[in-house]
């Protein structure tokens, strides 16, 4: 028994004082009994509760603010269907290599394996979506292993962690003295590496000598805060760029060396192809678009991820930035850099872009009614400011807007990822405008995407937190309906697929929020200023035309 003068302390307040150590501000939860001792706990540390209507809403905000802010984020659940809410977050941050924690609770030790209330193996179920799942032991190791959890996070890419903390372990209290609480800044070693300088050389010189090199921006460029460092490799080197995911921004639209629609020409025709923090994922056709003739040179935090899916010609493990820091000082003064012999291989590639520009001007400009998705992105990319964070949640709607919207910066394009998680749009506008409350948030959503994970557009009233909402709607999930047509023809295109006729401009008056209709194209544009002088949260309901269908819809295989 601890001595009456011991000054003793909570495993709900360890949690929160590991939270706090590790920079965390905030935490997105949705209430139980379990886990209220870190409540308790995040008051006395200054750490926000923010209080969500759904755990996934909570998981998602949670990768949301790390990607915003590049600290980790955190979710605190209650056990059982509490966790079993949140899977879906943390598989998608899985995916999407974003450093979280999901704190999830469990019913007592002393209850272990009696049917206690939401008792479920939780840690078996979490296991194969993290980097590290466990249960706490002991209340005077909670802080110790929350820790360790966020440690985990960093190994290799980033990823989520899960820890599970039985009731008793939460609330029971134990001398100070007897509780290790890791110091800010001293459990975790730095994981930016910068590559193997052999294979930097190797790289440098491939890139004197190429004559039509590309490279392929990827999100861990974003993810290791690498902007700077690629736009200084890609200028003196006179490389074209390409972006996707998180990297989108890395280079504005309109730079001499941002490019967007000419991806396809360029990998075909490239002589050296540079992948930087992008695996050989369906998103790049498992790597079987990248010419066969061209040196194919692969840039990864993961070792595991580097030549999976794809012979490479070389690979390097490593931190994004440091790395193509490294490749620029090794090949600056050799020949130019190469650059000055590529002025004919950019304007090849800028002849291609604009006609792929072309091809959709007119529907870009269509004044049809129903509103043609083309034209909804376009106005909606016409909006964007250099400070607008853009969001994108949804299917065929969402892939229209990757065509067309440009982020205008650096690490201001945010979407699921590879897992293709609809309803991720709500949560991460809470967790962006969160926080960067000096930064606009846009976010366009397909109808059925946002039907998911809509109703938390009330915490983004409760909360105050403005921002711009298009729900492009078409009353369909069109991605699927229009696989559906292919494989089995008109007369089946239409099961199981179709949704109500939904007014959301109406759904966010009554939740407190701006809402406003639109059906003329020439309205699009009126709207979404007033959305953004309303200083509420808003949706703009855009009724799109439901018989057109984006290019990479039609292209998916799974449809062929």
């Amino acid at each position: 028994m601890p001595d009456d003068s011991q000054e003793l302390i909570s495993g709900g307040h360890l949690v929160a004082k590991a939270l706090k150590a590790e920079g965390v501000e905030v935490i997105y939860t949705l209430c139980g009994g379990h886990i209220i001792d870190i409540y308790d706990g995040c008051v006395d540390e200054g750490i926000e509760v923010v209080d969500v209507r759904h755990e996934q809403v909570a998981a998602h905000a949670a990768d949301g603010y790390a990607r915003i802010t590049g600290k980790p984020g955190c979710a605190v659940v209650t056990a059982g269907p509490g966790t079993t809410d949140a899977v879906t977050g943390v598989a998608n941050a899985f995916r999407a290599e974003s450093p979280m924690l999901l704190i999830g609770g469990q019913g007592a030790h002393t209850q272990h394996k009696m049917g206690s209330l939401q008792d479920l193996p939780h840690v078996d179920m979490m296991t194969p979506i993290t980097k590290f799942a466990a249960t706490v032991p002991d209340t005077a190791r909670a802080a110790d292993m929350v820790s360790m959890a966020f440690r985990e996070c960093y190994h290799g890419a980033p990823g989520p962690s899960f820890l599970e903390i039985p009731r008793d372990v939460l609330d029971a209290k134990v001398p100070v003295d007897k509780a290790h609480v890791p110091q800010a800044g001293q459990y975790r070693a730095s994981t930016r590496s910068a590559g193997d300088p052999e294979a930097i050389e190797k790289l440098a010189d491939l890139l004197v000598h190429a004559e039509k090199p590309a490279i392929l921006l990827g999100s861990q460029v974003s993810t290791t805060r690498a902007t700077k460092d690629a736009i200084e490799l890609v200028r003196a080197l006179n490389v074209p760029a390409y972006m996707n995911g998180a990297g989108r921004g890395t280079l504005p639209p309109g730079d001499p060396h941002h490019f967007q629609l000419s991806r396809r020409y360029a990998f075909s025709n490239a002589d050296l192809i540079i992948i930087v923090g992008t695996p050989f994922d369906f998103r790049m056709g498992y790597g079987k678009r990248l010419s066969p003739d061209a040196t194919v040179v692969q840039i990864d935090l993961d070792y595991r991820t580097v030549g999976k899916n794809r012979d490479i010609d070389l690979g390097i493990v490593g931190d994004a930035g440091l790395v193509l820091k490294s490749v620029t000082e090794a090949a600056s003064g050799r020949l130019n850099g190469g650059g000055a012999k590529r002025k004919e291989w950019l304007d090849e590639l800028r002849a291609a872009e604009q006609t792929a520009i072309d091809k959709r001007l007119p529907s870009l400009r269509s004044d049809a009614s129903p509103i043609h998705p083309y034209r909804l992105v376009s106005e909606i990319n016409n909006f964007l400011t250099k400070d607008s964070i853009y969001i994108g949640d949804g299917g065929d709607i969402v892939t229209f807007s990757g065509q067309v919207v440009q982020p205008k910066s650096p690490g201001h394009w945010m979407d699921p990822g590879p897992l293709g998680t609809l309803g991720v749009g709500i949560p991460f506008v809470l967790a962006a405008k969160q926080a960067r409350p000096d930064k606009e948030v846009v976010a366009l959503f397909g109808d059925g995407a946002f039907s998911l994970t809509g109703w938390d557009f009330e915490t983004l009233v409760r909360y105050n937190l403005p921002f711009v909402g298009i729900v492009g709607n078409n009353s369909s999930m069109n991605q699927i309906r229009y696989g559906q047509k292919a494989k089995y023809g008109d007369e089946r295109e239409r099961v199981g697929n179709t949704l109500g006729d939904v007014h959301y401009d109406k759904f966010a008056q009554m939740l407190g929020g701006y809402g406003e209709e639109v059906r003329d194209p020439a309205d699009i544009a009126p709207a979404l200023q007033r959305a953004r002088e309303s200083g509420k949260p808003s949706l703009i309901n855009v009724w799109v035309d439901p018989d057109a269908y984006a290019p990479g819809t039609m292209n998916q295989t799974m449809y062929k």
